[in-house]
């Protein structure tokens, strides 16, 4: 035991604790000082590499599609749109008047009349001057607002006197387009996400302007004029909205719904699917080209050229190689989304890669590309052409490891499709 030297009291160890706690402290807190401006300093090189990173990765507005830190609605392109907009402006002075109204005189009330500056409470039970005002000009405002609501409403219902007719048909996780009705009757297509976009989701290294937007094959119709929208679905309920047309209307399996649009101006237009459909949701985006009259015509007269081109004889004899190759832009434009590049699927998505219906069961597989299967889960892809059938068919069987050698030509497909 150590002694007080100047009393030379015995001093004992629990007394002298705190002091060499103290002093271990002291020792320590240059380096504790030391370590926290370093981890400064590395939080604000961190800071810096973020900011650099967000400045290189800086996106703009999106012409037609979303902006940047957006607030207001998209501008309208369309007189049903611009409708919309004044509706909301309107709808939305209202409400704030009433609010304020409302909410004005209750604090005025309170405030002004509280106990503790001498008012006291009225004794009244009732005031029939007051019911009817609260009865009648609710009812007038509630009237006003569904009078300038209905005309907008009705005039997005009326598609008649349509100049052209497109059928929009909502699949897992793609848009087809059927022409039916003026010109251009008759040109057909899907519309799907680009591949790079969904290379780049993958990566998670999003870049351009319009990520997740582009799209492989956008629709394309002429300014100035009514385009009616045929909705439905192919798997479960979609939604085709492009928000500076003011559209969005519901696609119901086995239901027909529809809308229209007449652009006043040229250019490209975005929107998405409004309706969760799905884990592919997100990458179901609607591109719209509006183009002049003239541009139309050409796009319609090259589109039908190509349409000819593409339409291939289906008792034609392909080779491996041509197939394989074919088959491979055919999978990656429709079937990469939930089989995955390399064909092992995910989840309740059957792998490809060393199923044994693609080794070994072609007329199973056909089948199933025809008809569906898994209550919808697989969908059918009937609207495919019989060629490109036989293409990622073949593409399937002789990728990854299912190095097969065989082919399954278009002619198969054509006889699939007659059996009942």
């Amino acid at each position: 035991m150590r002694t007080d030297v100047l009393t030379m009291n015995p001093i004992h160890p629990s007394e002298t604790a705190p002091l060499h706690a103290a002093a271990h402290d002291l020792a320590l807190r240059p380096m504790r000082l030391a370590a926290r401006a370093r981890e400064i300093a590395l939080s604000a090189a961190a800071l810096a590499a973020c900011g650099v990173a967000l400045a290189q990765g800086k996106v703009n507005d999106l012409p037609g599609g979303p902006a940047v830190n957006q607030l207001d609605l998209h501008p309208p392109v369309t007189k049903i749109a611009e409708a919309q907009h004044w509706l909301h402006y309107v709808m939305l002075a209202i409400c704030l008047f009433i609010f304020v109204a409302v909410f004005g005189v209750m604090f005025y009330s309170i405030i002004k009349h509280r106990k503790s500056v001498g008012h006291k409470a009225a004794n009244f039970h009732e005031s029939v001057g007051v019911e009817i005002a609260w009865t009648v000009v609710p009812f007038i405002i509630v009237i006003a607002m569904g009078a300038m609501a209905t005309r907008t409403v009705v005039a997005m219902k009326d598609t008649s006197n349509a100049d052209l007719t497109i059928k929009a048909t909502g699949y897992q996780w793609k848009w087809g387009y059927d022409y039916l009705k003026g010109e251009g009757e008759g040109i057909a297509f899907l519309s799907t996400l680009d591949f790079a976009h969904r290379v780049m989701s993958d990566s998670g290294k999003p870049a351009g302007d319009d990520y997740l937007l582009k799209v492989d094959n956008p629709l394309v119709v002429p300014v100035d004029r009514k385009i009616r929208i045929v909705t439905t679905a192919n798997d479960v309920i979609h939604a085709w909205m492009v928000p500076a047309f003011g559209v969005k209307q519901d696609a119901i399996p086995g239901f027909v719904r529809d809308t229209w649009f007449r652009a006043e101006k040229t250019g490209d237009f975005y929107g998405q699917c409004a309706e969760l459909c799905g884990k592919e949701h997100a990458y179901m985006p609607i591109h719209v080209k509006v183009v002049s009259q003239a541009d139309y015509s050409k796009w319609v007269e090259g589109k039908k050229k190509e349409m000819a081109a593409a339409a291939d004889d289906p008792n034609k004899e392909w080779k491996l190689d041509e197939l394989v190759a074919r088959g491979e832009k055919v999978y990656n434009a429709n079937c990469v989304a939930c089989h995955r590049p390399d064909g092992k699927g995910a989840g309740p998505i059957k792998a490809l890669d060393g199923s044994q219906i693609v080794l070994d069961d072609p007329a199973a597989q056909i089948r199933i590309l025809l008809n569906g299967a898994a209550n919808g889960a697989m969908p059918a892809w009937k609207q495919l052409s019989d060629t490109e059938l036989a293409a990622v068919m073949t593409y399937t069987k002789n990728s990854w490891s299912n190095k097969t050698g065989k082919v399954i030509q278009p002619a198969q497909v054509v006889a699939a499709r007659k059996q009942p």
